[in-house]
């Protein structure tokens, strides 16, 4: 039996803040409960990934252990979107070892991370396609990172994707102009 109790700041989170969990994202914490689990009493955060249409309880003593935090603030966001205009780090391991590290950081929850893991993946138009898991590993933190851009933008996902695959096509765009412009050095 559960029994509702006040909403009052526990561990810096309060209701109807977002916060971000690692393994899920960014959800809402909806409320804090009271349950009684093997004889002991616990106080659980209810969270809300409406996205997922999933509700998490975690117990508010282990929030910091479980890595869950607050969202980035706007610098952290900004150092992300910069984050895909850098060059993409593709290291020459098998494909499964590259997959268990992009996993990782998307699962890490930290947005520079996920940023990382999209610069990464992306592929421009002129390139070629990505195998079904390279695309589901890229739409895994493309949707992570912007639940998280939109959240603390206050924006709806879809500008935030917006944001996104602008910044993304745009540096690929200069990349793309830079080696022209270098072929064209080198012929001349």
């Amino acid at each position: 039996m559960a029994a509702k109790k006040k909403s009052t700041a526990r561990n810096g989170f309060r209701k109807d803040e977002y916060i971000v969990y690692p393994t899920h994202g960014v959800g809402r914490i909806v409320g804090v409960e009271e349950q009684e689990v093997a004889g002991c009493k616990l106080e659980l955060y209810v969270i809300n990934f409406e996205k997922d249409k999933m509700t998490l309880r975690v117990p508010v003593t282990k929030c910091a252990s479980a890595g869950m935090r607050k969202l980035s603030d706007g610098t952290i966001v900004t150092k992300a979107l910069e984050t895909l205009r850098g060059r993409a780090r593709v290291k020459r391991t098998m494909w499964s070892r590259r997959a268990q590290e992009y996993e990782s950081k998307i699962n890490s929850g930290d947005l520079i991370s996920i940023a990382e893991v999209v610069r990464d993946l992306f592929r421009s138009d002129s390139q070629p396609e990505q195998s079904y898991s390279e695309r589901q590993l890229y739409e895994a933190a493309l949707d992570r990172m912007a639940r998280e851009v939109a959240a603390v933008q206050d924006v709806d996902e879809v500008m935030a994707m917006q944001t996104i695959g602008e910044t993304l096509n745009k540096s690929a765009r200069q990349k793309a102009a830079a080696i022209e412009a270098e072929a064209r050095d080198e012929a001349a």
